[in-house]
């Protein structure tokens, strides 16, 4: 009953004031696209289960608010801010990844002004980068080669020395080779192109990183922390090769899964 003469009184509440029915179509509009963000970047972020639990929490409560006469109804409006402050705290690294990327984004260069991709460049830039990143890794030669989306800072890119040269194999071990002026810092590529090489890149705070993991490897852990970029990391001691992405990292990446990354860089 307590259900039923609410919802009676709020249409006769909007029936009598057309202000009332704009703030309340407003309410409803802004409620439903935070909703679906949050549901979205939940799914974006591997965590389904958590969508579940997050439409569950906001059923019960809403059905405790409509049948509990002594909870008044505005309270039901504190549910949802509670619930994306508690993915604010959950997933800090990722909201980080977010903001640069609409900040900072632009398009690949691998995209004709038609929308239409060049396959035979990209399989070509793909063989090139495996090829130098395998002969690095059994050479021992550390490197870090950061995969961007034109969302890098200028402040980066500065750091280094900019390129802007089609990528090549040769090219890419050259910059890394032992003792050259560039080998400690950063490769940035953005597409097919080499963008800038011997870059600085912030370094991870986390204290969950292994020991034997150094400064190359936390520096290309670190940048994947703060933007939408994927790292291929050499370690210049065991000639490993690793992957970080969301400020997440994979080692011993081998021939098959260094394709599969750099397939979903460029045909993302």
């Amino acid at each position: 009953m307590h259900l039923i003469e609410n919802m009676n009184e709020l249409f006769a509440r909007l029936g009598s004031s057309p202000e009332l029915i704009v703030i309340f179509t407003i309410s409803i509009i802004a409620l439903s696209v935070m909703y679906y963000y949050v549901i979205k970047f939940l799914i974006a972020n591997g965590s389904k289960s958590l969508v579940g639990l997050f439409v569950a929490i906001s059923i019960i409560v809403g059905c405790i608010i409509m049948f509990n006469e002594q909870i008044d109804n505005a309270f039901m409006l504190v549910v949802p801010v509670i619930l994306v402050l508690f993915v604010i705290v959950l997933y800090p690294v990722e909201i980080r990844r977010i903001i640069w990327a609409r900040k900072n984004m632009k398009m690949l260069d691998v995209k004709h002004d038609g929308g239409i991709y060049d396959e035979e460049k990209v399989e070509n830039c793909i063989i090139e980068i495996t090829k130098a990143v395998q002969d690095m890794a059994k050479n021992d030669v550390g490197a870090i080669i950061v995969l961007s989306n034109g969302n890098i800072p200028e402040q980066i890119l500065d750091s280094g020395v900019r390129l802007e040269s089609d990528i090549s194999s040769e090219l890419i071990e050259s910059v890394f080779f032992p003792k050259t002026p560039l080998h400690d810092g950063a490769m940035i590529i953005n597409g097919t192109k080499i963008v800038a090489a011997g870059c600085f890149l912030p370094l991870t705070q986390r204290d969950n990183v292994p020991k034997e993991l150094g400064t190359r490897h936390r520096a290309g852990i670190g940048v994947t922390e703060t933007m939408d970029v994927v790292s291929l990391i050499v370690s210049e001691e065991t000639g490993i090769i690793s992957v970080a992405k969301a400020g997440n990292i994979t080692r011993y990446a081998d021939t098959e899964s260094l394709k599969k990354t750099l397939r979903k860089y460029y045909w993302q």
